[in-house]
């Protein structure tokens, strides 16, 4: 299991939308545009196959970033955040 923090920036309402429906199938959103996922190396290619259907290269940003797990029980989160759950759930899609 890998545990990706996913960001975007994705400028078409229409497209924002659908790239945020995929992501909250496979993860937490923590921020209006960031994700928290924890995934297998299968799910995460789905995910990745699935963003790259939907955006736009011209136009669109999405980042995925892997961190390990002793990064992530260094996650700090200040005011209404939350931390990353000690087990973060896996999304079956």
């Amino acid at each position: 299991m890998m545990f990706i923090l996913v960001s975007y920036d994705i400028p078409d309402n229409k497209r924002r939308t659908k790239i945020a429906k995929i992501l909250e199938d496979y993860g937490d959103r923590v921020q209006y545009s960031v994700f928290e996922c924890n995934l297998s190396a299968k799910h995460l290619r789905r995910l990745t196959t699935e963003l790259e259907e939907v955006m736009s290269d011209k136009e669109d940003s999405i980042r995925l970033y892997r961190l390990c797990s002793e990064c992530v029980k260094k996650v700090e989160a200040k005011g209404q955040a939350q931390p990353p759950a000690e087990e973060p759930q896996m999304y079956l899609v």
